[in-house]
C-alpha cells in the first residue's frame, strides 16, 4: 500500500484572512506601543516629575502607576486605528453597546470606581505621601504605596495591609509625626504625702536633660488632677526630627528616667490605693 500526502487546503481560511491580517496588524501596533512608551515615555515622565517633586514620593509612585494603565488603553486605540477598526467605536449599533457595557460596568463598579478616585485625591493631597506614619478609626502605620483602589501600609507588627482608599478619604487621618516636632505628654502619680513643688522640679530636669529632647520651647510641668488616691503631675516636651519608633523610645527612655531620679529622691510613685471600712457585719445561718 502506497500513502500519499495531499497537501493542506487553506482555501477554507480565505474568508478570515482579512480578519487574520487586522488581528496581526492590531496585536503588533499595540506591542510596539506599550514596550516604547514602557521604555521611552513612561521612564521620561516618572523622571520629570521626580526632578519637580523630590519631596512628594506619592505624586512620583502614583505617575509610574497611572501612566502604565494610560498605556495600554492608548496602545489598543493605536492598533484598533492601525487595523482600520477604528470606525467600529463610531458605528450607531457599536455606540449602542458600548454605552450599554459602561452603564453594567458603572453600576457593578461603583465601588471600584470610587476607590479610584479617591486614590487620585489622596495623591493630589500634599499631606498624604508614601513613608508616612498616619493612624485612622481602623489602624495605623507607614503608607508604602497608592494603588487604584488600595492604599498598602506597614503596620506597627511589620505587617503589609491593603486599605481601600474610600475608608481613608472617608475618616479623619492623623499623621502625629508629619511636622518638624512633635510633643509627648507623660503623666506621673505621686502620693499626697509627698512634697508636690518637688516632684514638679524634678520631672522638669529629667525631661530638660534627655539629649533628644528640644530646648525651645522648653519643657513643662504641671499638675492636673487630684484624684481620691494621688496627684497627677504632668510632663510636656518636644523632640524634633520626630518618627513613630523615635518618639516612642524617647517616651520610654523618659519613664525609666523618672523612676530611677524618684526612687533616689525618695519621692512615692503611685500608691497603692487605701480604703477604710466601718460598720457591721451580720451572718445568719439559715436551716436547711
Amino acid at each position: 500500500m502506497r500513502w500519499q500526502l495531499t497537501p493542506p487546503d487553506w482555501s477554507v481560511f480565505e474568508p478570515y484572512s482579512e480578519l487574520f491580517s487586522d488581528v496581526t496588524v492590531f496585536v503588533v501596533v499595540a506591542v510596539v506601543a506599550i514596550l516604547l512608551a514602557r521604555a521611552l515615555v513612561v521612564p521620561l515622565a516618572v523622571r520629570v516629575v521626580r526632578n519637580r517633586n523630590r519631596n512628594n514620593p506619592t505624586l512620583i509612585s502614583a505617575t509610574e502607576t497611572y501612566l502604565n494603565v494610560a498605556t495600554i488603553g492608548i496602545a489598543v486605540l493605536l492598533g484598533l486605528i492601525a487595523a482600520g477598526q477604528a470606525k467600529f467605536l463610531l458605528n450607531t449599533d457599536s455606540a449602542i453597546l458600548v454605552a450599554a457595557l459602561t452603564f453594567t460596568l458603572g453600576v457593578a463598579g461603583q465601588q471600584v470606581f470610587g476607590s479610584l478616585i479617591s486614590g487620585i485625591f489622596l495623591v493630589a493631597d500634599p499631606d498624604f505621601n508614601v513613608g508616612d506614619w498616619i493612624s485612622w478609626p481602623g489602624g495605623e502605620g507607614h503608607v508604602e504605596a497608592v494603588d487604584f483602589r488600595v492604599t498598602r501600609i506597614r503596620t506597627p507588627d511589620n505587617e503589609t495591609i491593603t486599605v481601600p482608599n474610600t475608608e481613608l478619604t472617608n475618616n479623619a487621618l492623623t499623621r502625629p509625626f508629619g511636622r518638624d516636632s512633635y510633643r509627648i505628654t507623660e503623666d506621673v502619680f505621686v502620693a499626697y504625702g509627698e512634697d508636690t513643688e518637688h516632684a514638679l522640679l524634678e520631672l522638669q530636669q529629667v525631661a530638660t536633660n534627655h539629649d533628644r529632647v528640644a530646648t525651645e520651647p522648653a519643657p513643662a510641668t504641671r499638675i492636673v488632677e487630684m484624684g481620691p488616691d494621688n496627684v497627677t503631675i504632668r510632663a510636656e516636651f518636644w523632640i524634633d526630627d520626630p518618627a513613630s519608633g523615635d518618639a516612642a523610645e524617647v517616651a520610654s527612655a523618659f519613664r525609666r528616667r523618672v523612676k530611677r531620679r524618684f526612687d533616689e529622691e525618695g519621692i512615692t510613685l503611685g500608691p497603692p490605693a487605701g480604703r477604710e471600712l466601718s460598720g457591721s457585719v451580720t451572718v445568719t445561718e439559715e436551716s436547711a
